[in-house]
């Protein structure tokens, strides 16, 4: 997640709410959308075969993946992240500890 530009290192609970997604170039939203919808449309039958085959990164179905899933899935990696180097950093102070 970044800042105007420039990585920053987040909070916990500001990871929750913002991690793995950026405001909205064009509408400035903050919020994710919620796309309901099931499937997409393909430029044409190469693009589809270009997915499909996974030569190129894109929505092909829903339950596959969708830009709602793919900033939920970002937002719990993140927090995972901070989570495990939260517990690094508690192994090492109870080895200095002992």
């Amino acid at each position: 997640m970044t800042g105007n530009g420039k990585e920053r290192n987040y909070k916990y609970e500001t990871l929750q709410v913002h991690a793995g997604q950026i405001p909205d170039p064009t509408t400035k939203s903050r919020a994710v959308p919620i796309y309901q919808t099931t499937s997409y449309v393909f430029d044409d039958t190469s693009d589809a075969a270009a997915l499909f085959g996974l030569e190129k990164f894109g929505n092909i179905y829903t339950r596959i993946m969708n830009p709602t899933t793919d900033v939920f899935e970002k937002r719990i990696a993140a927090l995972e992240g901070v989570l495990l180097l939260w517990q690094q950093v508690v192994d090492k102070q109870r080895k200095c500890l002992r």
